[in-house]
């Protein structure tokens, strides 16, 4: 019975943390809107930002207990996980339209995100001044895009409020939203706690690297939030959410979560993901922005193969 405790840990874990993160977004919003925050910023910000605490407190756990690699591999396999998974899955089922607004100001301040991520990971760790950095970059960032949506009200502002509205029925009052924050957060820590020491345990088991488990494991675990609601955006007929989700997602991943957590602990970058991992990452970012630019959509097609090399992404880490 002792051997299959960290498969029983991941498991549990994936639960949790699907469910911590259902319960943070729709309190975190409940209270925004109660408090007369505007559906534009609750959907620039704290959508974005419900939907990707899975991977901080993942990542942060990671870090804290001295796994950095899964805190990496975390955020770097969520953004390829993003991109070729949820938006091809979603595609799949519904093609997805692309703004030209969306895709120039949005995708263009993810592709931004991902090249200063990449940049300072050069410097072989992400030190505590370059996760400053990034966190001062974001907040330009939503600046920039709050002063734009107010200014010029666009196919992206609208849907920046789509994503409010798909997060289903709010909780009423103030009691009920701040009871399922706080649910969220304790779901989310121990959903994090028994997904890190499961996925540690069963990585040394077989001999696999940690950085490979963030990079598959944990990272599809703490995507699972942006899955399912891109999933139940795409059955009501508002697929084009999903971009919108996933960009605003990619942004937080690379920036806030690895910048935030490098505030408190300084973050290596592991051989493999430097030479490799980062690299796929800014190709699958480049080629959506591509696609998306030129076709104005991501047909069936398009998705198909966009999950076809998720798979193949998958099998060639977990196989070398």
């Amino acid at each position: 019975m002792e051997q299959f405790i960290p498969y029983i840990q991941i498991v549990a874990g994936l639960i949790l943390l699907t469910a911590g993160g259902e319960f943070i977004v729709r309190g975190a919003v409940g209270l925004a809107l109660l408090l007369g925050v505007s559906k534009v910023i609750v959907g620039l910000t704290i959508v974005a930002a419900g939907t990707s605490a899975p991977e901080f407190v993942v990542s942060l756990n990671a870090s804290l207990k001295g796994t950095a690699d899964i805190a990496m591999g975390n955020v770097v396999g969520s953004n390829i996980a993003n991109i070729l998974l949820i938006l091809g899955a979603v595609a799949v089922l519904k093609p997805i339209a692309a703004g030209r607004v969306t895709v120039v100001r949005d995708g263009g301040t993810m592709l931004f995100g991902t090249v200063l991520f990449i940049g300072l990971c050069m410097f072989g760790v992400i030190e505590r001044w370059a996760g400053g950095l990034m966190l001062c970059v974001l907040a330009a960032i939503w600046y920039f895009t709050y002063q734009h949506d107010k200014n010029t009200p666009s196919h992206a502002s609208n849907l920046h409020e789509e994503e409010v509205d798909e997060v289903g029925e709010m909780p009423t009052g103030w009691a009920k939203p701040i009871i399922a924050t706080l649910i969220g957060i304790v779901a989310l820590m121990f959903g994090a706690e028994w997904l890190v020491d499961g996925g540690v345990a069963v990585a040394r088991e077989y001999g696999v690297s940690e950085a490979v488990i963030g990079l598959t494991l944990v990272a599809f675990g703490t995507s699972l939030p942006e899955l399912a609601a891109s999933m139940v955006a795409a059955f009501r007929g508002h697929a084009d959410v999903a971009l919108g989700n996933v960009f605003g997602s990619n942004l937080l991943n690379l920036l806030v979560i690895i910048g935030g957590v490098s505030l408190i602990a300084p973050i290596p970058v592991p051989d493999q993901i430097m030479t490799s991992d980062l690299w796929i990452m800014l190709a699958v970012t480049v080629g959506l922005l591509g696609i998306a630019y030129a076709f104005r959509n991501i047909s069936r097609v398009t998705g198909g193969a966009f999950v076809i090399a998720y798979l193949v992404y998958v099998f060639q880490l977990v196989a070398t």
